[in-house]
């Protein structure tokens, strides 16, 4: 049975944001989230990109790392990574079997982001991954990602009126829900975002006692050089948004050194470095896609 099929029973028209199916989904599959340490990427324009970034310098730093995003571009299995290496298409459809099967039909079924998102937490589980990068997939308080009690750091991009019919009406409220991923004492780094709704994760912030960083963007010094807190590294396919962007991963990298983390300075040059292409993806017809 190919992964589409296995996934098209699951397939609802419109937005079911929520906790409880996952939740109960999980617990069925004896809640492999619970023993995979994790950074948390929210907001609105960026996360893909803040969690490759992530997801290399850890790797280069040596470690198993997991890395969760959402939508995919052409496979269902780009969602779902160790290493930067895309699950398999055979382990994916066992995992997917073994969820299915796991499914209490008597009770609310879980939506296709809800599985696709129980099928990273169990493949990260089963392959022994050390920390896992996890991408918001909408909004943030009621994401099915959201059932990490310590996240070891939260990241929030950016933020605009993105999908305000869901999350909204007003860009206030946007924010809450995006702040909903924050947890108690553990640390946020913000990106920037609009003036008036800083108020608004301040006051998370303030209320879960979360060490937090506001970034400022790090700086062009060269036509393809940029420096951040001394940090020298090259982004030929340069946009606004990558200088946030890097400087998020850097900043959310010097948290998890202070954790006792073994990632050396040096690895943050090399490895935004060999990201320069990331951002461009030559997809169907020499179509251009930028994240």
């Amino acid at each position: 049975m190919s992964i589409t099929s296995l996934l098209q029973s699951f397939q609802r028209f419109g937005v079911h944001l929520g906790l409880d199916r996952i939740k109960t989904l999980l617990a069925q599959l004896d809640n492999p989230h619970q023993h995979i340490p994790i950074i948390h990427v929210g907001g609105t324009n960026g996360k893909g990109s803040v969690c490759a970034y992530l997801s290399s310098i850890l790797t280069e730093a040596g470690y198993r790392v997991g890395r969760y995003t959402s939508p995919h571009l052409i496979d269902w299995t780009e969602r779902i990574c160790i290493n930067n290496q895309p699950i398999a298409e055979s382990e994916l459809e066992t995992i997917l079997i073994k969820i299915k099967n796991s499914i209490n039909t008597t009770q609310d079924i879980p939506t296709q982001f809800e599985i696709i998102t129980a099928a990273a937490w169990v493949y990260f589980y089963q392959q022994k991954v050390d920390i896992a990068v996890i991408e918001v997939g909408l909004g943030g308080r009621l994401d099915a990602t959201n059932v990490c009690h310590r996240p070891l750091a939260t990241v929030i991009t950016s933020l605009s009126r993105e999908h305000w019919q869901q999350l909204g009406p007003t860009i206030t409220d946007i924010a809450g829900e995006k702040a909903g991923i924050f947890k108690s004492g553990c640390a946020v780094i913000m990106g920037q975002v609009p003036d008036e709704v800083k108020p608004v994760f301040q006051s998370h912030i303030d209320a879960l006692n979360c060490p937090c960083t506001w970034i400022e963007p790090a700086t062009l010094i060269d036509e393809n050089l940029v420096v951040y807190e001394n940090i020298k590294y090259s982004l030929p396919l340069l946009g606004k948004m990558q200088l946030n962007n890097s400087a998020l991963a850097i900043e959310a990298i010097k948290i998890l050194q202070q954790q006792g983390w073994n990632i050396t300075k040096n690895i943050f040059s090399k490895e935004l470095k060999k990201l320069n292409g990331w951002e461009e993806y030559n997809g169907l017809n020499g179509t251009i896609i930028l994240f």
